[in-house]
């Protein structure tokens, strides 16, 4: 039952009332469902809405991508000890092979092609600092690849806020979350 359902809103008792709501970062169809009404009512109150980050920002989606990036000179293959980066390197081959088989039916209709999404998700691979080389492996999986194309959460209530034409905002910059994920070290990671 709907009313049943752990809501993950908060409520500050002010007036007007304010609301912290916990998302996570998967496609919103599969959770879309599961979130209570008392949720919904109080985004489509709401006249304000802040973001963990702004996610329908440009700068926001540069800065994310420039952050993962190792320093200019170094790939992978510097950082990892030889036998993971030949295995990831495997993997990633792998994956790619097996992408086409992993799509589904519309999203080759909305002209949607392996190689561009593996591309998109995996381009640059050797780049990138391990942290997110591992985000990034944690995500080419055949249920993460068939629901490319749906917004994650966030990002889709973010996109109807500004549907809606609420005011929105972010409560972090991207280097509050770039810089401590960057300063993990190998065997943390």
């Amino acid at each position: 039952q709907q009313n049943e359902l752990n809501s993950f809103l908060w409520t500050i008792k002010r007036d007007p009332p304010s609301y912290f709501f916990g998302t996570i970062h998967v496609p919103y169809t599969r959770v879309w469902d599961f979130i209570p009404e008392n949720s919904k009512e109080a985004f489509q109150q709401s006249h304000i809405i802040y973001f963990e980050l702004d996610l329908t920002d440009p700068y926001t989606i540069s800065a994310l991508t420039s952050c993962q990036l190792l320093p200019q000179g170094k790939n992978l293959q510097d950082v990892l000890p030889r036998d993971i980066y030949r295995r990831l390197k495997r993997h990633l081959e792998y994956v790619k092979l097996m992408m086409p088989s992993w799509m589904t039916p519309d999203q080759r209709g909305k002209g949607l092609y392996a190689d561009y999404l593996f591309n998109a998700i995996a381009g640059n691979w050797e780049q990138k600092r391990p942290v997110w080389v591992m985000l990034m492996v944690n995500s080419l999986t055949e249920v993460d690849i068939k629901s490319r194309g749906v917004p994650v959460l966030d990002l889709f209530l973010a996109q109807e806020a500004e549907r809606l034409r609420k005011q929105t905002g972010a409560v972090e910059k991207v280097e509050e979350q770039c810089h401590p994920l960057n300063g993990l070290n190998f065997s943390q990671v």
